[in-house]
């Protein structure tokens, strides 16, 4: 794994934006436009650091699966903070019926410098984003600057293919893919169209919607979009945490597909997919399979020897981009928590290139591992200012 200065292409920011991402520039505090799409840099890898990341990811995703799987069964919930009982009982059953139930899709952060073990930081197996960047423009760009080289890139090609496998696992009708309009940057917007292509692409009726114009129909007791049509199945890139607490939580619950009954919505990502996305899974992990190479330590107790070995970060059990992300050096007094829920993790600091802190994001269609995305920063928790660059299989 090397980290190579590379000079960006003539109108890059125009390219980009037509491949579909559609803000290659952040915002930051200081009123300033700076690359989210950065390609003044790009990582270069060996076949073999890829086939073996593979395997790491997939075996990772089977430890998850029977982390979740013994969470269902020693019903260990209240560890993850759910402790709604009907919630409960919809997880359990979507647990037991996900063969049933479509699933598409997650990733893993991963640290890696391509020296040691990559070790797993989390898993978003609900609401993944970065997807587009790391499915499109990085493929175009290795086309045109590396013309004859690889790339840890099958994404398109196996959401298209999971789509065509999962079909007859959806109800009839369309296919609805919702975002939040409070997303600002249009970064969830861009993730669900491109997941909305890729459904077309393998012969799926869809309609697009935000979240915030989905209807309740009293009188049928259904979902509904603008035009008045039962939503019978949806992908929605809100997580679920929100979608079973907000106002409309109760009808969610109460229509919940988990087993194809009239009336019902089967949502995608599924219910069972909330027991992957929260941190509490990674001390699980860590208690299922002490000392795996590919774990750091974590524990919801607090951060227990970690604190005098070697530091700690203690990580609510819902957030995304690094928010409440706290980062504490060996020897410094152990802090719990008392704000909200979190997991102690063993303080695996971000490995430096040139100054930047880079995490890899490792992409699992269905079961299998199927591409990259590698996002940088310039401190040590990879935050909403973080930059995606490219890589490449040389």
């Amino acid at each position: 794994m090397k980290r190579h200065t590379i000079d960006p292409r003539p109108g890059w920011q125009q390219t980009v934006e037509e491949q579909g991402l559609i803000y290659p520039l952040t915002r930051y505090p200081d009123d300033s436009l700076r690359p989210y799409w950065d390609e003044s840099a790009y990582y270069e890898f060996t076949l073999p650091e890829v086939e073996a990341l593979e395997d790491v990811v997939e075996e990772l995703h089977s430890m998850c699966l029977a982390a979740a799987a013994h969470i269902v069964e020693r019903g260990r919930f209240a560890e993850l903070g759910i402790t709604d009982p009907r919630l409960i009982d919809l997880i359990s059953e979507s647990w037991r019926r996900r063969a049933e139930q479509p699933s598409l899709y997650g990733r893993f952060d991963l640290r890696y410098d391509g020296t040691g073990p990559a070790r797993m930081l989390e898993y978003n197996a609900d609401t993944p984003t970065s997807l587009v960047e790391a499915a499109s423009p990085q493929w175009f760009w290795m086309e045109e600057r590396f013309p004859g080289a690889d790339q840890w890139n099958s994404l398109h090609e196996r959401l298209v293919a999971a789509w065509k496998k999962q079909a007859h696992l959806l109800p009839p009708g369309p296919v609805h893919f919702a975002h939040s309009d409070t997303d600002e940057l249009g970064e969830d917007l861009m993730t669900v169209a491109y997941l909305r292509e890729t459904a077309e692409q393998a012969g799926l009726d869809t309609h697009m919607l935000s979240v915030e114009r989905i209807g309740w129909d009293g009188l049928t007791g259904r979902f509904v979009d603008e035009k008045l049509r039962f939503i019978r199945s949806c992908f929605k890139l809100y997580p679920w945490e929100w979608l079973t607490t907000d106002e409309f939580g109760p009808h969610v619950m109460g229509t919940l597909d988990n087993g194809g009954s009239t009336g019902s919505t089967c949502w995608i990502e599924p219910v069972w997919k909330m027991l992957l996305s929260n941190k509490a899974l990674l001390a699980i992990l860590w208690e299922l399979y002490p000392g795996h190479p590919n774990l750091l330590a974590a524990y919801l107790d607090g951060p227990r020897e970690l604190a005098i070995t070697q530091g700690y970060v203690s990580k609510p059990l819902l957030g995304r981009e690094g928010a409440g992300v706290a980062l504490h050096e060996p020897g410094s007094a152990p802090v719990l928590r008392t704000d909200e829920p979190c997991c102690y993790q063993a303080l695996a600091p971000l490995p430096d290139f040139d100054g930047n802190r880079v995490v890899l994001g490792a992409w699992v269609v269905e079961n299998e591992a199927a591409g990259l995305g590698i996002r940088e920063s310039a401190g040590p928790v990879t935050d909403e200012y973080a930059r995606f660059l490219p890589h490449v299989i040389l």
